[in-house]
């Protein structure tokens, strides 16, 4: 993963700590009062902590496919010793089978544009098979908008992104919000942050 700084498995990724807050203030409004979350590409494992920390009354569930990210998820979780934030899944968003059955909501943090399309397409399937009428899944990331100019940074990021991988890159907002609605996800809310940033708000339940 891009920017992490490792101390032991515990690893450090510098931008959780710029966007953690707003993403919470997000959240607090957003999720159930009591219920699962299923985080899918959990990275370091540090929005897991902070949000497990601050919601105590939901149960967080982090997950990655990265060998790395699942060691680093686990040293967080046993530093935090929070009782409602479980021990990483191993899961790939784009596999067809996931190692859960049911949550209360999904969250997908700066994911999309750091893996391959399909693993979008996953995401949006696994949601879809997860998450009951009107629950929703929550995307933060950076996204290429219709209709409105893009940030040169975020233009800038893309570009690097792609140099560094071809699969990888700003996702089209329009597109996602149609792969997500083949699954039954209507985009039922976008909202501005910091830092050229969007979190979309997807609710369970549309008509695919």
């Amino acid at each position: 993963m891009l920017g992490w700084d490792s101390a032991g498995d515990a690893l450090i990724a510098p931008a959780v700590a710029r966007n953690r807050e707003p993403i919470l203030a997000v959240l607090r409004r957003l999720l159930p009062e009591t219920g699962l979350v299923l985080e899918v590409a959990s990275g370091s494992g540090e929005h897991a902590a902070h949000f497990a920390r601050a919601l105590p009354g939901l149960a967080f569930q982090p997950s990655d496919p990265e060998p790395a990210a699942l060691r680093s998820i686990a040293a967080h979780a046993r530093a935090a010793a929070l009782p409602n934030l479980r021990p990483p899944l191993a899961l790939d968003a784009a596999a067809e089978t996931w190692p859960l059955a049911r949550a209360d909501a999904v969250l997908a943090i700066n994911m999309i544009h750091i893996a391959p399309w399909p693993a979008t397409e996953g995401l949006m399937r696994g949601a879809g098979r997860l998450l009951p009428p009107g629950a929703p899944l929550v995307l933060y990331g950076p996204f290429m908008v219709e209709d409105t100019p893009t940030a040169p940074s975020n233009l800038a990021f893309d570009a690097d992104l792609r140099a560094r991988n071809p699969a990888w890159g700003l996702r089209d907002l329009g597109a996602v919000a149609r792969a997500a609605r083949g699954q039954g996800l209507a985009l039922a809310e976008r909202v501005a942050m910091p830092a050229n940033n969007l979190c979309l708000v997807f609710r369970a339940g549309a008509a695919a």
